[in-house]
């Protein structure tokens, strides 16, 4: 009995998305993977994690994307930047994102 209660709280637990967006990465835009956006300037690097599994069960890979792209947002104002672009697929709960800043239209 104890099993399936545990079972039912982990599945209920693994469809919450744990990640918000903050204010000020709402202005952020995240590009498709390819060449560099022309005419933004480079600002860096993102590296982001979240859980992909909890205990035996894995995670929804289309959340964990984008709870990865959420955090992403919300690092890039730190560095000044308006754009991110994924530098990779996700791997393990993790990804890379270059980060840009690109004029605003």
């Amino acid at each position: 009995m104890r099993l399936i209660v545990l079972s039912a709280v982990l599945l209920a637990l693994t469809g919450c998305t744990w990640v918000s967006l903050a204010p000020d990465a709402r202005a952020v835009r995240v590009i498709p993977a390819g060449a560099a956006p022309a005419g933004c300037a480079k600002q860096g690097e993102v590296s982001v994690s979240v859980k992909h599994s909890v205990a035996f069960y894995e995670r929804n890979a289309l959340r964990v994307r984008d709870e990865l792209e959420t955090l992403a947002r919300n690092e890039a104002p730190g560095i000044s930047a308006n754009t991110l672009q994924p530098l990779g697929e996700p791997a393990n709960g993790a990804q890379r994102f270059a980060a840009y800043r690109c004029p605003v239209r």
